[in-house]
């Protein structure tokens, strides 16, 4: 069986944790952890990188460090996962969803302005598989009415719009380096933003509420309980797994690209007959390959397209029932205007293996594999 996933794996992985383990120092902000934050700064211009133990923790900072009240009103997409919504619920936000575009599944931003209320404080914009958003147009909306944007670039590391890197253009950024990401450390992920006036809090929320950071700097002769925290410090052993990829950034989403381009190129005679969609990547985006879909005419279709799959040997899979329509959704969010992409969208969309360490003739064999189905 030809898997849908595998964590990439460069080379340098067990010789760094070996590294590691012998420095004598496995928890949070060691040596790793500080070469491989200093080192994603310098690649993705991010003047703060501070790594987390999820994508899902540092979306939670991000809400935290947007000033939140219970009541307060966060625009996003229906199309995302669970955690994007879960960090401000926390918070006690209400959650507002509104439409995607159905050609990259990013939130429609010609939809958000009507969305905003009083209470609306922060738009969260969903880079999906990588493809940006229509990031200038988000912006201008959040500095017209003082709010803020959080971008939840889980599937956009090393993504790029216009020149700048997913992630360091709204007020924050989360990234995520789980197992099924390009880029991995098993589980674990990253807050970006620019302002250095957030960086105390930021680190007193991600060490335990204790001012601990400027401890270790020499700043203060010792630390204690300042303020509300937890425990987001990503352990070194997987920092250091994670430092062996960062430094194959190129590399590895060099392979990715060609994996992209392979299955773009020879399933284009079925989009050329209208039997299947590809997708799109706007003008001006840069995508990082993260994942390759596709999207049939229907549910029905997919689900024998998904057995088909199955039975020559290859997991293909589906992706995100949308929010809105789950039972956490219904309680603690509602959606803006009409859902004419988000669901129907997400009922025809297939996804394709996409890993590094993935053998070209197995993407060869993929791809004729679709080609030879009759029942588009």
């Amino acid at each position: 069986m030809i898997r849908f996933n595998q964590p990439p794996v460069v080379g340098n992985e067990i010789q760094y944790i070996q590294e590691a383990i012998a420095g004598g120092k496995l928890c949070g902000d060691g040596p790793f952890t500080k070469k491989c934050s200093a080192l994603m700064a310098e690649k993705f211009g991010s003047r703060h990188v501070l790594l987390t133990t999820s994508c899902t923790h540092a979306l939670e900072m991000a809400a935290y460090l947007c000033d939140l009240q219970p009541g307060d009103e966060v625009i996003m997409p229906s199309y995302t996962f669970c955690s994007t919504a879960d960090a401000f619920v926390l918070q006690g936000a209400k959650i507002v969803f509104v439409d995607i575009h159905p050609e990259t599944m990013n939130i429609d931003e010609t939809k958000i302005e009507d969305a905003i209320t009083d209470k609306t404080k922060v738009i969260v914009a969903v880079h999906y598989a990588g493809v940006a958003c229509e990031m200038d147009t988000i912006m201008d909306i959040a500095r017209r009415h003082n709010l803020k944007v959080v971008e939840d670039a889980a599937q956009g590391v090393n993504a790029w719009y216009h020149g700048k890197a997913l992630g360091t253009i709204g007020d924050f950024g989360c990234y995520s380096f789980h197992e099924t990401k390009n880029y991995s450390m098993g589980e674990g992920g990253a807050l970006l933003f620019q302002d250095d006036s957030l960086l105390e809090r930021a680190e007193i929320l991600r060490e335990k509420g204790t001012n601990r950071s400027k401890f270790f700097r020499g700043q203060i002769d010792k630390y204690t309980w300042v303020n509300f925290g937890s425990s987001y410090l990503p352990s070194e052993l997987n920092v250091a797994y994670l430092y062996a990829q960062i430094e194959k950034l190129d590399e590895i989403n060099e392979k990715r690209c060609a994996i992209y381009q392979y299955y773009y190129e020879h399933l284009k005679p079925l989009q050329e007959k209208g039997l299947i969609e590809l997708p799109v990547i706007p003008e001006g985006c840069r995508a990082n390959a993260h994942m390759f879909f596709m999207k049939v005419k229907d549910l029905d279709t997919r689900t024998k397209l998904l057995d088909w799959m199955k039975e020559k040997g290859v997991l293909c899979v589906f992706h995100y029932i949308p929010l809105h329509s789950s039972p956490a959704g219904l309680k603690y969010g509602t959606f803006h205007g009409e859902d004419e992409y988000t669901t129907k969208e997400s009922e025809r969309l297939l996804r394709l293996p996409m890993f590094y360490n993935l053998d070209m003739k197995d993407v060869a064999y993929i791809t004729d594999c679709l080609l030879a189905y009759d029942e588009y």
